[in-house]
């Protein structure tokens, strides 16, 4: 299979060491870890039904198939999909600080099917899943964690920056993908979580990094630029949305070229196509009118 589940504290299993044994050369493996509000322990809520799912909940607006989306299968052999799930539930404060502890699990997970496998594992996590995902950055080996691929991320620069320094950091890559349609969200957790005292990676990091960068897909700017390298990504936003980053059509084309084949994507080739710096925070709410925002941020 192409498409395993695993959750957080759970050991490998023998069906994902077996997987990752018979892989072909080249073939990708990406681990996918999804955000607050999830939990593999509630029918309603796991997200092995949800986005981490082939066939997600119908009728569920926001029930895109990740695996699917990076083009995976139940029974091929395009590579190893980790469909990882942690429960994410409850408050934000005690959620965010559950998502630092799950790191480990998943750093674990990353070292463990890197060293079977033969190759880095990538990464993609929306929300506290990029949480997660940069926890485990922090304690990976160097060489397992290959591209990271953050979706609207519910972390703070310092942190993220601390996770990129680190020895498994160093040899990893990071695309950040962040638009101004967050910005309720992420000024939202920076007053919950630090009074407003600390910028969250909606604003990108404090100093330009040679293996991070900021990719703003609501700024015309960018969208014109992944045009320009193939990806038709649509413009079509609202004045708010935490789920733009996987819901806005044509953005799984740029994250299963930026996951599954990095070499055709490197990031000094997509930063030569988009400008250097980010549009300021609430300047998407200052330019749209009511009128122009569609139901993509309606949940």
């Amino acid at each position: 299979m192409a498409l395993h589940a695993i959750n957080a504290g759970q050991p490998l299993t023998p069906a994902i060491r077996a997987a990752a044994a018979g892989l072909a050369p080249g073939a990708p493996v990406v681990a996918m870890v999804h955000g607050f509000r999830f939990s593999p322990a509630s029918t309603q809520h796991d997200p092995h039904r949800h986005i981490l799912s082939l066939t997600p909940t119908a009728g569920e607006r926001r029930a895109v198939s990740w695996p699917a989306g990076l083009g995976f299968t139940a029974t091929g052999d395009e590579g190893l999909a980790l469909a990882f799930g942690w429960e994410a539930r409850g408050k934000l404060r005690h959620a965010y600080a559950r998502a630092g502890g799950v790191g480990a699990d998943l750093a674990a997970l990353i070292d463990g099917v890197a060293d079977i496998a033969g190759r880095p594992v990538a990464v993609i996590g929306h929300s506290l899943g990029a949480r997660v995902a940069l926890s485990a950055m922090a304690q990976v080996r160097p060489g397992s964690m290959g591209r990271v691929v953050l979706l609207a991320g519910a972390e703070f620069r310092d942190r993220a920056e601390a996770a990129l320094a680190a020895p498994g950091g160093t040899r990893a890559e990071v695309i950040n993908v962040t638009t101004r349609e967050n910005d309720p969200f992420d000024f939202a957790m920076e007053l919950l979580l630090r009074g407003g005292l600390g910028a969250t990676i909606g604003l990108g990091l404090s100093e330009r990094a040679r293996n991070w960068i900021d990719l703003q897909i609501d700024q015309p700017e960018v969208l014109a630029g992944l045009a320009a390298l193939g990806f038709a990504v649509s413009a079509r936003g609202s004045r708010a949305c935490h789920w733009s980053p996987y819901l806005r059509e044509g953005m799984f084309d740029l994250y299963r070229a930026a996951l599954c084949h990095p070499w055709s994507l490197p990031l000094p080739l997509i930063a030569r196509h988009i400008p250097d710096r980010q549009a300021p925070r609430w300047s998407r709410l200052l330019r749209l009118r009511p009128a122009q925002s569609p139901s993509l941020g309606r949940a």
